[in-house]
């Protein structure tokens, strides 16, 4: 065919709530508004989850208000629907002192 096809359809999410993971650790929610064949998207009324200082690679409950934006495709890692995902307990993580 010699047009590359985006592994992901887009399409079905657009102006619903997705939640993208960014290269660097990352993690903002939004409504997707839009995207390209490279993967930039642009999102609105995003919301970027803070990390913890002491812990880069943890998020926080707390949150800052973007508005639109765009990400940037090279640096999108994941793109996940926020409707219909529960987050749950990491069944992997050993107890303390075990």
């Amino acid at each position: 065919s010699g047009r590359k096809e985006t592994v992901l359809d887009l399409a079905k999410f657009i102006d619903k709530g997705v939640q993208v993971k960014l290269t660097g650790g990352r993690q903002v929610t939004g409504t997707l508004k839009g995207y390209d064949q490279l993967l930039n998207l642009v999102l609105d009324e995003a919301i970027e989850y803070l990390r913890d200082p002491e812990d880069p690679l943890k998020t926080t409950d707390q949150t800052r208000r973007l508005g639109l934006i765009v990400c940037r495709g090279t640096a999108v890692m994941l793109v996940s629907p926020t409707d219909g995902t529960d987050e749950i307990a990491n069944p992997f993580v050993q107890p303390d002192g075990a």
